[in-house]
């Protein structure tokens, strides 16, 4: 029986995956998985029953990750589950800027103060003011090409934009989703000039903090439009504000209210909305929730943040066991491993090993009987740092 903890009111489409072989805890230290939306886990302590956190969104700025993988503590998230929720807030926030919006709504909301057979009238006297730009025709600037940026990117096009992309690490299967009309820059400095809308679609990490600063706003076209629905650290938000000042930017449209930019003149602040629809909560709970289960049950990971892909599939029936093996990322250790197995003389009929950064993760389906304390006490060799048997 595993239990699982909630750090967050998680959507039934996601805890309703959850079969018999689950139960539920309050006791963070009894927990073997985690589901968890937003709550901050950075400062928690971790007990050694714990095995895997699964993030029911994209960003994992509230897990502490480099703790995590020191303890084998894999940590899922959700890429796409919520691309389309946040992609069709991005339209929105273009629309929003291009047509003034909100600054008429704001007008509108205040002729109720004039006499009300004089509105009509004045409607039609001011509505001059904020008169717009159609999207068709104008040209957009993508910077990162995952789910969400894709996504955005094929919407523009289809809206009659005419979309640049930016991603040096670009996936093969965001490449293979990317509209083929859609031409791929290799260098911002390239892209920025050319755009009348850019929007940022980027995690943030230490190359990217702050990667929009007085350099990039001055290449970019005089009156642009800028819009940061991913993290509001990619921003350097004095340099914003002086490239509002002086007209460089014509409108920021951002997902993060921060006390730097709100209520400042072109500046459109959403509440984090971009995830917030009922559809994304689901698509989000019910991918952590398989995402954790099949960790569980069967030892595959799948989108970890901090331990690579690696997966053999479910467990066949009849199979006696799946060997799973975390280690650090260092020569040699996959052959102590197997050595170590043919000395007990059990036979390996699969296995898949993989790594990423500093760490590695083996698993291996044997079809002979094993003795786990015993198997357990031969990998304590330097390097493995966790094994587990799944039946």
């Amino acid at each position: 029986m595993y239990q699982i903890a909630t750090l967050n009111k998680i959507s039934p489409a996601g805890m309703e995956r959850f079969g018999s072989n689950y139960s539920f805890t309050d006791d963070i230290n009894a927990a073997h998985g985690i589901m968890v939306r937003s709550h901050d886990m950075l400062t928690m302590e971790f007990s050694d029953n714990l095995l895997a956190i699964a993030r029911a969104g994209a960003g994992v700025n509230n897990i502490p990750i480099d703790r995590c993988s020191e303890k084998g503590i894999v940590v899922f998230n959700t890429p796409g589950a919520n691309a389309n929720a946040v992609k069709e807030l991005v339209i929105a926030g273009m629309l929003l800027a291009a047509r003034n919006i909100p600054e008429a709504l704001n007008w509108t909301h205040r002729l109720n103060e004039i006499p009300a057979e004089n509105v009509s009238k004045t409607v039609e006297k001011e509505k001059g003011q904020f008169a717009g730009r159609e999207l068709r025709g104008k040209t957009l600037g993508v910077i990162g090409l995952g789910a969400i940026g894709v996504s955005v990117a094929n919407t523009a096009a289809h809206l009659g934009m005419k979309v640049i992309g930016y991603d040096p690490f670009m996936t093969v299967h965001a490449a293979h989703e990317l509209d083929r009309s859609i031409p791929i820059v290799a260098d911002l400095s390239a892209l920025l000039p050319q755009c009348d809308y850019v929007t940022i679609h980027v995690p943030v990490i230490d190359e990217t903090k702050g990667m929009i600063n007085s350099k990039r706003l001055e290449e970019m076209k005089d009156g642009v439009v800028l819009l940061n629905f991913a993290r509001d650290k990619l921003v350097n938000d004095d340099n914003l504000i002086g490239a509002l000042k002086s007209g460089k930017v014509k409108k920021y449209v951002t997902d993060f209210p921060n006390d730097r930019v709100v209520g400042r003149d072109g500046v459109l602040c959403i509440p984090h909305l971009g995830a917030s629809t009922e559809e994304a909560e689901d698509n989000c709970a019910a991918m952590a929730a398989v995402e954790l289960m099949d960790y569980l049950e069967n030892g595959n990971i799948r989108n970890s943040v901090n331990f690579p892909s690696c997966t053999l599939g479910p467990l066949r029936k009849g199979q006696c066991a799946r060997i799973c093996i975390m280690n650090k990322n260092v020569p040699s250790i996959l052959g102590k491993i197997t050595g170590k197995m043919a000395e007990m003389n059990i036979n390996i009929s699969n296995m898949n090993n993989r790594s990423k950064g500093d760490y590695a993760y083996t698993l291996i389906d044997i079809d002979s009987d094993i003795d786990e304390a015993e198997l357990k006490k031969s990998l304590k060799v330097q390097g493995i740092m966790s094994v587990r048997v799944v039946k």
